[in-house]
């Protein structure tokens, strides 16, 4: 039996250790799996694609909270199925009630039927407990799906209100970004491109350096620049 601890962080500024911290701290031998990603559909989370194909029933899948495994409350609902059909367990750190241990508790926890006339509303009472237990899941998706979109909107509205308050929002106009990828790339440029003594054509030049033809020609634009500068 494997534990699989998922890690996720959406933004750069978000720190992905305290979900492992969490994590461990209550399963020490979780095998962590880390995963950077920007958006909301579940199949672009491509570590975890991973671990849903290796998992084998009784082995269990650790996330910090149930936003770590879709922010979609719909695909992540379906997926919680299928993974529960799998007998793979699924627990949620900030969301204990929706783990599949005790989703398993209340689906099993219907009354026994007597032989009688009795069963007739036995029988209502119990579909009406699973269907009581699939919906706490299916809400608690749907919490998570909204705090995510508030989150996002609050975050919109601020951004709004610091620009009208003449704040300035992003890189100002005309200056430009250095990181270690730019500096790299624009040596190379200045290297191997015909315009600038090297041999290879841009196309060529693009390919070697793995860069795209809006990326290239920009970092050659601004090499001329600082060359004339």
């Amino acid at each position: 039996m494997s534990i699989y601890g998922y890690c996720r962080i959406s933004t750069k500024k978000q720190n992905i250790e305290r979900q492992v911290r969490n994590i461990l701290a209550v399963h020490p031998d979780a095998i962590i799996v880390r995963e950077v990603y920007t958006g909301t559909k579940f199949q672009g989370r491509k570590e975890l694609d991973k671990i849903l194909k290796i998992a084998k029933p009784t082995d269990t899948i650790v996330f910090d909270s149930v936003s770590r495994m879709s922010r979609s409350a719909e695909e992540g609902y379906i997926e919680y199925e299928k993974l529960f059909c799998r007998n793979i367990t699924l627990e949620f750190l900030k969301e204990p009630h929706i783990n599949t241990e005790v989703y398993k508790k209340a689906l099993s926890g219907t009354v026994a039927m007597t032989g009688t006339n009795a069963d007739y509303i036995l029988e209502g009472v119990n579909k009406y407990l699973m269907a009581l237990a699939k919906e706490q899941i299916r809400l608690a998706f749907e919490q998570s799906e909204k705090e995510v979109q508030d989150l996002y909107q609050r975050t919109k509205e601020g951004i709004e209100t610091a620009r009208l308050n003449g704040k300035q929002i992003g890189q100002k106009p005309g200056t430009k970004l250095v990181t270690k990828k730019s500096i790299e790339a624009k040596k190379k440029i200045q290297q191997y491109s015909q315009e600038f003594g090297g041999t290879l054509s841009d196309v060529d030049c693009m390919k070697l350096i793995g860069l795209a033809r809006n990326t290239y020609y920009k970092y050659k634009r601004e090499l001329k620049e600082e060359m004339q500068g």
